[in-house]
């Protein structure tokens, strides 16, 4: 388990560094979009599991638009498109609703159909966001070190020395010295990234490493909370020792928003 959990995020971080780093944006958006595509995937598959019926392929299609639509806002200055495309889907849901048969479980899949897109399509296009800042390499990479990294410090901590569980109706592995551990962990990073984010006084970078090290185990802890109500253990199974895709950025849909709108409120 531990040998693949190792292999599959050696593999995902190379990945994740040349395409921050010496492709151009759009390849990077095509990455970012092709990541939304399986999570979106792996959710409503999950969902279905539970017994609610989704638009799993129609839901799908329209969250990989909102990270088309983020490059499109950024390259031909089409400002205000996502928001109004996020309405323009909730619209076509409706519709879609209107076409069926049979007047039951509308609300459920209405709602879930739309939390998927909101969830994990609009919160991931947030990465993208950041890469179009000011040094945005290098503010993905200070996002990703210290979400997976802490989530990594976490499991190795919990792994070593766990004896508390957090919350065990939730997530039954979990434990709170596991937790300070990967807290601890992004403190430590956030300071060795500083010659990196010029931009940035070390107390800025502090606070955004005190948000996320707050953050982190709160997007992970929510996905498992929706796991356990779907009744399954892992997202998905393309990635061995992660899970699925969803498993792998379950933090990053909640890191990558409050870093960004952190970086612009205080910073630029």
């Amino acid at each position: 388990m531990l040998r693949d959990r190792l292999i599959s995020s050696v593999l995902v971080i190379s990945l994740t560094l040349l395409v921050i780093y010496l492709f151009p944006n759009w390849i990077f958006c095509a990455v970012a979009t092709m990541f939304i595509t399986l999570a979106l995937y792996e959710f409503y598959s999950m969902v279905e599991k539970k017994g609610i019926t989704v638009y799993k392929y129609f839901g799908t299609f329209l969250g990989v638009l909102v990270p088309v639509f983020t490059y499109l806002e950024y390259n031909m200055k089409t400002e205000g498109v996502v928001v109004f495309s996020i309405v323009l889907f909730a619209v076509f849901i409706f519709a879609r609703q209107l076409a069926k048969k049979d007047g039951s479980d509308i609300l459920a899949s209405t709602a879930v159909t739309l939390f998927g897109i909101l969830y994990i399509s609009w919160f991931f296009t947030f990465i993208i966001k950041l890469k179009y800042l000011p040094n945005g390499s290098n503010l993905v990479a200070f996002l990703l070190l210290l979400t997976e990294g802490g989530d990594a410090g976490a499991y190795f901590v919990g792994s070593a020395t766990g004896k508390h569980l957090l919350i065990p109706r939730i997530s039954p592995k979990k434990t709170i010295e596991g937790t300070v551990g990967g807290f601890v962990t992004t403190l430590i990073l956030a300071a060795l990234s500083r010659p990196f984010l010029p931009e940035m006084s070390m107390q800025q970078i502090m606070i955004a490493a005190v948000l996320i090290g707050i953050i982190c185990p709160i997007g992970d802890l929510a996905e498992s909370l929706l796991k356990r109500d779907c009744g399954v253990k892992d997202s998905g199974e393309c990635l061995p020792g992660l899970g699925g895709v969803l498993d792998t950025i379950d933090s990053l849909l909640m890191t990558a928003p409050m870093l960004y709108f952190y970086i612009m409120a205080f910073v630029m």
